[in-house]
């Protein structure tokens, strides 16, 4: 999978698309889905984002399909566009630097190692009745996990000074809301930022084919 098609200066975007594929075959499902979610009847939207959500009720009956599926839905489908602009200045990036095994791999653990935490948080936090139960059934979806990762490795790609100045931004803009009454997403984020700061490993010696594009 990280063997993509070289630059095709005549069709930039057919050849943006084809140097990240996984980006925009991941942002064509959650257009699928954020649609269904549109069109569906207001009963049917509930079951759907819940039957789909990373909560710690599908977590403990169906981990891999929650941790999955959970991926690929959005709770508000107004804010697709906003995604598809992110997806584009953060995910794209870093699979055309990386190739797409190594940006999956990093945006994965990430998605996976936020969303088991924080419900584990959660989950401790029902048990010592600082949270109702009704969070057992809270909606988890979303790909900010996998954004938040996707911008911490992206760091490692940047020049020089710009590079410092990326980094207290990214920091302050996921560090501010985990330490002024934080939310269960705000330490998922901060987590995910973490998982792509240190993939740091992974950064030093991109694919042939990655170093290539930027030539």
């Amino acid at each position: 999978m990280t063997e993509h098609a070289e630059p095709e200066p005549s069709r930039p975007v057919r050849s943006w698309i084809r140097s990240s594929p996984g980006t925009h075959i991941w942002l064509l499902v959650i257009a699928v889905t954020s649609l269904i979610v549109v069109i569906a009847p207001d009963h049917l939207e509930h079951v759907l984002l819940h039957r789909h959500s990373s909560n710690i009720h599908e977590l403990t009956r169906h981990p891999v399909r929650a941790l999955l599926s959970s991926a690929f839905w959005i709770e508000n489908p107004a804010s697709l566009a906003l995604y598809a602009a992110l997806f584009e200045l953060f995910h794209a990036p870093v699979e055309r630097w990386l190739g797409t095994l190594r940006w999956l791999a990093i945006v994965a653990t990430a998605h996976i190692t936020a969303t088991l935490i924080s419900q584990k948080v959660v989950l401790t936090a029902i048990q010592d009745h600082r949270a109702p139960q009704s969070m057992v059934h809270v909606v988890d979806v979303g790909v900010s996990y996998g954004l938040a990762a996707s911008i911490g490795v992206l760091t490692y790609h940047l020049p020089g000074p710009v590079r410092w100045f990326y980094l207290a931004g990214a920091v302050a803009f996921y560090g501010i809301p985990l330490l002024t009454g934080s939310t269960f997403t705000d330490l998922g984020h901060a987590i995910s930022l973490a998982v792509g700061l240190l993939a740091w490993p992974l950064t030093r010696h991109p694919p042939p084919t990655a170093v290539s594009r930027e030539t």
